[in-house]
């Protein structure tokens, strides 16, 4: 069993003893929906769709497309068109910084390695989507989507002929930056949104000052 799949489980029994429902309550999941998901992610990383053979490009079930397909219907249930372009602008920020980040550590491989690039990338997607998005819909939207809007960008220079390489969109399945990414994000806008909620007062505390920071 993969770390990935792992963090999935303890997911899916934080979510099964209701340990999760504040966050599921703010993405607009219910615990059901929640479980679904999270199966659905752990079957569907076994299966992998070909889109394009060349240049190759591919999208994993559970990896890419499930993950993908959730954000999209969490962006969807945006509560206003403010927090709408907040998020679309969280991904597309946070698409740029992981290209920042992959070009400057372009030589992994190559005696430079401090941490594998997987690790790296998905960590660092993760603590960009909640800096920029700050809620917890807004962070995990920009968690997911924007490595997709990597992958996509890193696929038109695949086919500009800039690079020589292949797209694989969530290819390491339950385990791939996309759900890392998005998850540590949400897990990030949680806790740091619980602690500023306790040391302000309470949620009240937030509501007056706006809707800047969760919901």
């Amino acid at each position: 069993m993969t770390i990935g799949v792992i963090i999935l489980v303890i997911t899916g029994l934080l979510v099964y003893f209701g340990a999760a429902h504040r966050v599921l309550d703010r993405l607009h999941l219910t615990d059901s929906m929640a479980l679904f998901f999270i199966a659905l992610i752990i079957i569907g990383s076994y299966f992998e769709l070909t889109i394009r053979r060349s240049p190759l490009l591919t999208i994993n079930i559970g990896g890419g497309l499930i993950p993908i397909a959730l954000a999209f219907y969490v962006l969807y249930r945006a509560d206003s068109s403010k927090e709408l372009i907040r998020a679309i602008v969280a991904v597309v920020l946070t698409a740029g910084a992981i290209y920042g980040i992959s070009y400057f550590f372009r030589d992994f491989g190559h005696g430079r390695d401090i941490i594998d690039p997987l690790y790296l990338y998905a960590v660092s997607g993760g603590i960009i989507a909640y800096i920029l998005g700050r809620s917890r819909r807004a962070s995990f939207i920009a968690g997911t989507l924007g490595f997709l809007l990597f992958n996509l960008f890193t696929y038109y220079r695949v086919l500009t002929g800039r690079i020589v390489s292949q797209v694989r969109i969530g290819g390491a399945g339950a385990f791939d930056s996309i759900i890392i990414s998005g998850i540590l994000a949400v897990l990030l806008a949680e806790i740091i949104g619980e602690s500023r909620e306790r040391l302000q007062g309470g949620p009240a505390g937030e509501k007056n000052r706006g809707d800047s920071n969760e919901k």
